[in-house]
């Protein structure tokens, strides 16, 4: 369901059913939270998410939700246990999450591009929130991240109306942060990982702690919440990196 390559601290998460598009299921969401808790465990310094075939997830596997039988409870308790905990570990990952999507993301896999903390996707790839088609409210985060990303407004149209869109109308919508050529993806994720390479990791697992946490925090909280974060930087060996290379006129060589 999810294939693990690993490469110079790198972990390339991939989704692999490319028969159904790489829809999600309950096996491949606890399969990509064992390979996002594998990749923290073995500090490293950022993971890929992508798609095997010529797409990055159609969303959930309707085949499957037309076969399950379960109750109420039973319902809450697997959405809790797989799409509600992918999301949060992903947020919660010490280190720079990235989709390189493929292909078309949509329903849940457009909700998990929204999760991600970098996405660069393909020019072709397509991206809807379609859950209403089939009955459903927006789940692996959808009525949390969406609107954080692109405004309530905006969030209201696209869950409200299922209508598919493509990767420059995302872009333009705060949703992704490039649309590029397929030959172009690569490269694009390519030179990011390198950029983040020069980066302390650490201090990057701090930034992006104080992003995630302070979402709907009161100012007064979240700025509090910011101090403690930066008190912990202060301490860190990146900082002493940092600042002894800037006094010295050198380039700062973080491990």
């Amino acid at each position: 369901m999810v294939r693990v390559e690993t490469a110079d601290r790198v972990h390339t998460l991939t989704f692999d059913r490319p028969e159904t598009k790489n829809a999600f299921s309950p096996t491949a969401a606890r399969e990509l939270v064992d390979g996002l808790e594998a990749a923290a465990e073995a500090d490293a310094r950022a993971v890929v998410l992508t798609g095997d075939g010529d797409a990055f997830s159609a969303g959930g596997d309707i085949q499957s939700m037309a076969e399950r039988e379960e109750t109420p409870h039973e319902s809450y308790d697997r959405v809790q246990s797989t799409l509600n905990t992918v999301v949060e570990t992903m947020l919660t990952a010490p280190f720079p999450v990235i989709a390189k999507v493929n292909g078309d993301a949509v329903g849940a896999g457009t909700n998990i591009v929204a999760a991600c903390d970098f996405v660069y996707a393909d020019m072709e790839a397509r991206f809807g929130e379609v859950f209403a088609n089939v009955g459903l409210i927006p789940d692996s985060g959808g009525t949390v991240i969406l609107p954080a990303l692109v405004g309530l407004r905006t969030a209201k149209e696209l869950t409200m109306t299922g209508r598919l869109f493509d990767a420059e109308e995302a872009v333009e919508m705060d949703l992704i942060n490039r649309a590029v050529p397929t030959e172009e993806l690569d490269n694009t994720v390519g030179d990011l990982l390198e950029t983040l390479e020069k980066k302390p990791t650490e201090t990057l697992a701090l930034t992006k702690r104080g992003l995630h946490e302070n979402i709907g925090r009161p100012f007064r909280d979240a700025l509090d919440r910011e101090a403690h974060l930066q008190v912990l930087a202060y301490g860190s060996n990146a900082h002493e990196t940092g600042v002894n290379a800037f006094l010295n006129g050198e380039r700062p060589e973080f491990r």
